[in-house]
């Protein structure tokens, strides 16, 4: 199933026994969650994110999923065990756990479909279909106006830290002043390369790497200015990548935010993967130390991958997804820890390695 770069890296078989915490996750829960990404598999509709295909093994695995309509833990974890072999991703040479997990979450923030004082920060919809143009101009060049010809303002937010994050996240639903809300999805990027301005201010000692969190850079961007040539402007400018949006058609408020394979995700369930390695639908258990964003300080659960990202590059990286709102966000915004990314291959191309 791993494909391109993950070749340059290691897959050890292991078996279920060996996987600490299996025994006492929520197989059903997971199940479901796989349900839904196997209608994708089956129907073969396309993504919003288009990643590598799915293996015929994968197909088959799916179909089988969805005869049941709905299977209790035991089931559940019967189900997995049969079809899948677990395998640790890990770098040549090198035993230790190689995985590196962060966050994100859908912000819910306040907004206006027009221009004001309070609401002064455009987010564009893609100027036209993207695929033709690439590379579109960077960041500062876009935010200078180069393409406003082409791309409209959906909505107007507080500023343009507000739309920087939710160009991060990929998605967000956005109050309206009349009490309507509004979802945005992913609508394409403008070709250029994603650079994480958090690490910049970590390597360049601004904050310290146990200080950041989402909030600490909000606060600090926000402290050095937004204006063009101020601190907080150019440091955003640093990353040259610039994501577009649209408006869901329909916003179901229990839902979660559409991921790349065209899902509602679900909070932490959901697995943002490198779409270039992973197939869509791919079980993966996670197992990492993340004091901070979970009350028990260790996740240790079978996600589905479901969603990618700019920076979600390499086969033992993924971003976990915790939900909506301020409160995921802040726990979200904790994740930048290692641990197990231990990827679960269809018994019959497991058995090939």
């Amino acid at each position: 199933m791993p494909t391109g770069a993950s070749l340059n890296y290691g897959f050890s078989p292991l078996a279920f026994a060996d996987l600490r915490g299996f025994a006492e996750d929520d197989h059903a829960d997971a199940f479901a969650v796989f349900q839904r990404s196997c209608v994708r598999v089956i129907e073969g509709r396309p993504s919003l994110r288009k990643a590598v295909a799915p293996s015929p093994a994968l197909i088959e695995i799916c179909r089988r999923a969805l005869a049941p309509r709905s299977i209790g833990r035991r089931e559940a974890r019967q189900f997995f065990e049969r079809h899948f072999r677990p395998f640790r991703v890990t770098p040549p040479h090198n035993p230790a756990p190689s995985g590196f997990f962060t966050g994100y979450y859908e912000p819910i923030v306040n907004g206006s479909l027009s221009p004001s004082a309070d609401f002064a920060a455009p987010l564009l919809s893609a100027p036209g279909p993207l695929s033709a143009r690439f590379p579109l101009p960077d960041r500062a060049a876009i935010e200078a106006g180069a393409i406003a010809d082409g791309a409209r303002p959906i909505v107007w937010l507080r500023d343009r830290v507000e739309v920087f994050l939710i160009q991060v996240q990929g998605s967000a639903r956005v109050r309206l002043e009349d009490g309507r809300s509004l979802r945005l999805v992913y609508a394409g990027r403008n070709g250029w390369p994603y650079t994480s301005i958090g690490r910049i201010l970590i390597d360049t000692r601004e904050i310290a790497q146990d200080s950041m969190s989402l909030a600490a850079l909000k606060q600090w961007i926000r402290a050095h200015g937004q204006r063009p040539g101020e601190e907080g402007a150019e440091l955003m400018r640093r990353n040259q990548s610039y994501v577009f949006f649209a408006l869901a058609p329909d916003l179901d408020a229990e839902a979660g935010p559409i991921g790349g394979a065209g899902l509602s995700l679900t909070p932490l369930r959901s697995l943002a993967i490198d779409r270039d390695i992973y197939p869509y639908g791919a079980p993966i258990w996670v197992d990492a130390d993340i004091p901070g964003a979970l009350p028990e300080g260790r996740l240790r659960r079978l996600m589905i991958a479901q969603d990618t990202g700019s920076a979600i590059v390499g086969p033992a990286r993924a971003d976990i997804f915790f939900g909506s709102g301020d409160e995921a966000g802040a726990r979200a915004g904790a994740v930048r820890h290692a641990g197990e990314f231990i990827v679960f291959l269809p018994v019959e191309e497991g058995s090939l390695r």
